[in-house]
């Protein structure tokens, strides 16, 4: 037993509990959810995508992604569908609080007592209750270096990897980074390191300082950089920490385009550097006149069609690309299908970024991850005392939020049919109705997505074809990566984009196994799994198979194996549908995989979200 743990048990003592006792598993009732979720909406908004992302690296592995706020309360929670039962028995689900007090030694409640990364595993729990999991989690910073909340992953003890730590530490970085990134809207905004390549990564130091050059604050890497505190630093400046005068940062974004600034740290460490300039008009005129330099700064960039940039060699996609481009600004709605991580949300942003509505907000609603006794409020939002418990001054809901701008609402074919209805009267009257208020007016892109075919969600009762037509001004469909035919072009700019090791290449027999597998995964997938081997491959260094992750290399394997012998075809009935034909082969899947529905869809060559979201009717014929 480790320090960390034995010190854990003692205080689970001093609590009064004992390894024996039952915990409360008791989740919030509808109101306090709600408030929990409002009052971690910023929070929530930055993890999410980094979640996702992370949910990725470990699905099909018993595991679960959950993030909690400050008291360890978990705000949202993302599973394995095979693993959800498990979990539910013990509560990993929104509004249950996993605090040493209340669930002993844990690794959420841990990280939170001793404001470091905690992993916990099995019999390391204190309660007996819990020792079938294994949990790892590390706490997440706000840009004041309070604790804002937890991110974790849990699962069957017996998935036990050494490497989910790193994943979740890393992950907790990325969501404490953007958290700073965005926390200061009148200020100048320093990313910089030693090394160029690791401006935009985990590695990069972020400061922050007024328009007059006084600091604000920092992350942790830039702490490590300057080699003080934060208390220490708030009797610096912009000036006395970098050696330049603040007139020499506005001049340098006074230029066309801009490059990296050559800076010298107060210890004498050069460093280069970008800064952003988000300053509020009349603050001063030195920083109105930045305001203006940083508009010139980005006229040339902003001029680039984000859909262009999403081009990247494929027809299919260039394609898609056409139609959208044509439709812009002309109030059609579009739909996105494909399957999940093609990048439909991409699109959806880069269909914002080059309309007329651009300057405007970006609301982007997954359908599918809210519950559906809080989606009503969250989309339509609601009045004070709309019902028990409601927000003193009420809620704007997402609909009103996207108002000018546009709105994105992605698995539109999760949402629950009588909020349907609304939807419709709100696309047809251009008005929205808070709970317990009066209609306002709207105005909006609407851009929709699902992985569903929603004709077969009409044709099962659970999509409305009225809201359908209304949806459908245009359907592009996105291709999956393994039809794509720009795979190099999608690898090379994923691995310089989204990895914390940005000068890493991929070596020609990493590429040709790329091209074997099927990914179902998507985008997503492939962004994640060089994530990871581009960690394992080390900085600079070429990713090489051995840097590749061991279920990749399975899955792989698996597609090399022989085939087993066709079995002689049946002879079917005159007349016999092919819905049939399905069923019957699932059937047959799932009886000769013992019911284990990852493996009869292996078996079937399908994805496992294709597997399941057939079940229900799968269910039904066999009753």
């Amino acid at each position: 037993m480790t320090a960390m743990i034995g010190t854990s048990h003692r205080r689970s003592q001093q609590y009064g509990l004992t390894p024996d006792a039952r915990p409360d598993f008791s989740p919030l009732c509808r109101a306090d959810l709600s408030s929990l979720l409002d009052g971690n909406r910023r929070l929530v908004d930055h993890a999410l995508p980094v979640m996702e992302t992370l949910y990725q690296q470990i699905a099909n592995t018993q595991h679960m992604v959950l993030l909690t706020d400050a008291e360890g309360a978990i705000v949202h929670a993302l599973g394995d569908a095979d693993f959800l039962e498990k979990a539910s028995r013990v509560a990993l689900t929104p509004g249950v609080t996993w605090s040493e007090a209340s669930k002993g030694t844990n690794a959420i409640g841990t990280a939170i007592a001793e404001q470091a990364p905690a992993m916990v595993h099995a019999d390391q729990h204190f309660l007996a209750a819990n020792h079938f999991l294994t949990c790892s989690a590390a706490p997440i910073l706000d840009h004041r270096g309070h604790l804002a909340g937890v991110l974790d992953v849990s699962g069957d003890r017996r998935g036990f990897h050494q490497h989910t730590m790193a994943l979740v530490r890393m992950s907790a970085l990325m969501v404490e980074n953007q958290l700073f990134t965005a926390a200061f809207d009148d200020a100048i905004t320093l990313h910089f390191h030693t090394r160029p390549e690791f401006i935009g990564t985990l590695m990069e130091g972020i400061a922050s300082f007024t328009p007059g050059g006084r600091f604000l604050s920092a992350n942790r890497a830039a702490l490590s950089q300057f080699g003080l505190p934060i208390p220490a630093l708030r009797a610096h400046t912009f000036s006395s920490l970098f050696d330049l005068p603040l007139s020499a940062l506005y001049d340098h974004y006074r230029a066309a385009a801009p490059g990296l600034l050559d800076l010298r740290m107060h210890g004498g460490m050069r460093v280069r550097a970008r800064a952003e300039l988000r300053l509020a008009r009349g603050t001063q005129v030195l920083a109105a006149e930045a305001a203006a330099g940083q508009r010139h700064a980005k006229a040339a960039p902003d001029r680039v069609s984000r859909l262009r940039q999403l081009d990247t060699g494929d027809q299919t996609l260039a394609r898609v690309l056409d139609k959208v481009a044509k439709v812009l600004g002309r109030d059609v709605p579009i739909l996105v299908t494909g399957e999940t991580g093609t990048g439909k949300e991409l699109l959806a942003r880069a269909i914002h970024a080059d309309s007329p509505r651009a300057d405007a907000a970006f609301v982007a609603v997954n359908c599918a991850a809210i519950p559906d006794t809080l989606i009503e409020s969250e989309l339509f939002g609601y009045e004070e005392g709309a019902f028990t418990g409601a927000r003193k001054k009420g809620s704007v809901g997402h609909i009103q939020q996207a108002h000018g701008g546009t709105l994105f609402l992605d698995e539109i074919g999760d949402m629950p049919l009588p909020l349907q209805a609304r939807l419709l009267r709100v696309l047809q009257e251009r008005v929205v109705t808070p709970l317990g208020g009066r209609p306002v007016p709207v105005d909006l892109q609407l851009v929709c997505a699902s992985n569903h075919d929603l004709r077969q969600r009409i044709a099962a009762g659970l999509f409305r074809e009225d809201l359908y037509y209304r949806l459908n001004g245009l359907v592009v469909k996105l291709p999956p990566l393994r039809e794509r035919s720009d795979l190099e072009t999608v690898t090379n700019k994923l691995l310089a984009a989204g990895n914390p090791d940005a000068g890493c290449s991929v070596s020609p027999e990493v590429l040709r196994l790329f091209r074997q597998h099927r990914w179902p995964g998507n985008l997503r997938q492939l962004a994640s799994l060089l994530r990871t081997a581009a960690i394992m491959a080390g900085n600079g260094a070429q990713i090489q198979v051995k840097h590749l992750p061991d279920d990749f290399l399975e899955e792989l394997a698996g597609m090399d194996e022989a085939p087993p012998e066709p079995a002689a075809p049946q002879a079917h009935p005159a007349g016999i549908r092919l819905g049939e034909v399905e069923r019957a082969a699932m059937l047959q899947a799932l009886a000769a995989n013992q019911g284990n529905v990852s493996a009869a869809a292996r078996a079937l060559g399908v994805s496992r979200n294709t597997f399941y979201r057939k079940l229900p009717h799968l269910k039904q014929c066999a009753r």
